[in-house]
């Protein structure tokens, strides 16, 4: 561990008490030995809108696609939606849903995206469906993101959308993905994001981090929850030597060349020192990169209590970097090419 751990962060008393009101600090972590009973909690208490429900009377277009996947692997899901009445190609939101890499789908946080982003934004969303950990271990989850990237960009045109302006993003385990995917697209010469939206993103499997220890047995997802979720996505592999930097970004050590990134963490969470240490990363190589730390908040705070003070700060915060980065100018990459960015 990179320095004594002292008391942990305080909780902010408009969270702390939501979060005391929901039962949800008081959940056992996960452990390898209830992972199964919890991943079938998960999809039983997790709600799945329709494509009826979200289109939410027809102010938005949705469709579930299927879509080609790495060789060897199966077609992946992707779930498209759009403000409805919209002629022109729209920028994209290319979204990876939170859950540990062992929970969610791509279906539950499509209203949210929807009614927050692409509706007063008018931006199109993509959600994936990547496969889960344990069933699915390294690469496999970040390969169906990939897939449907390169797709997406390759049927822009058919998705009503700009393959020049496309934002990749995510919370938590999401947000490691995103990060994971902005790294691998640009090594692979993949399609080129002009952002990357990184909320409180799960980016290091070595958890030993300062905040880490602070947080244990604390956060709403603390070390050993943590540990139990890397361990489903890289077995053996996790805390060796022996993982990359598109499993766990915080191995990175290049990280040029890479899109404006928005990272967001609460100072009281379990993510917090391993996400400032990638934005400090990113400005160290030269990169763009908009840090927010909300002081008094824990793991999905914005989530557990949406109508707190700083849930909305964090919401505005968002979407001012989000409208900023679509309507940026475009700038010279690597490549000589052009891209819109911040």
């Amino acid at each position: 561990m990179d320095g004594a751990a002292g008391d942990a962060p305080p909780f902010d008393p408009e969270l702390a008490a939501a979060l005391a009101a929901s039962g949800a600090g008081a959940r056992e972590p996960l452990t390898p030995e209830n992972l199964a009973a919890r991943q079938e909690r998960d999809t039983a208490a997790r709600p799945r809108p329709t494509a009826r429900d979200l289109r939410a009377d027809g102010r938005f277009e949705v469709a579930e696609l299927r879509v080609p996947a790495a060789p060897g692997g199966p077609d992946v899901t992707l779930v498209s939606a759009r403000p409805a009445g919209i002629a022109r190609p729209l920028p994209l939101l290319y979204y990876m849903h939170g859950g540990g890499m062992i929970m969610g789908n791509a279906w539950s946080v499509l209203r949210q995206l929807l009614d927050t982003w692409a509706g007063p934004l008018e931006l199109a969303v993509v959600s994936v469906e990547y496969r889960l950990a344990p069933q699915a271990r390294y690469p496999g989850p970040l390969e169906d993101c990939y897939a449907g990237l390169v797709w997406v960009a390759g049927h822009a045109a058919d998705l009503g959308v700009d393959a020049d302006r496309i934002v990749i993003g995510g919370k938590s385990a999401g947000g490691g993905l995103a990060a994971a995917l902005a790294l691998l697209t640009r090594d692979r010469g993949g399609p080129v994001p002009i952002g990357q939206l990184l909320l409180c993103p799960m980016l290091d499997d070595r958890n030993d981090t300062v905040s880490g220890h602070q947080m244990a047995g604390i956060d709403t997802w603390d070390r050993t929850s943590n540990a139990t979720a890397w361990q489903a996505l890289l077995g053996d592999r996790c805390g060796t030597a022996d993982v990359p930097p598109y499993a766990a970004p915080a191995r990175a050590t290049d990280l040029s060349r890479l899109p404006p990134a928005y990272i967001e963490v609460g100072s009281a969470e379990t993510f917090r020192d391993e996400d400032v240490a990638y934005a400090n990363a990113l400005w160290r190589a030269g990169g763009r990169a908009e840090l927010h730390v909300w002081p008094g908040a824990f793991h999905g705070f914005d989530t557990l209590a949406p109508q707190a003070a700083l849930s909305r700060d964090a919401r505005d915060a968002r979407t001012r970097w989000l409208r900023r980065i679509l309507r940026a100018p475009s700038r010279p990459v690597a490549n000589g090419t052009e891209r819109p960015g911040g």
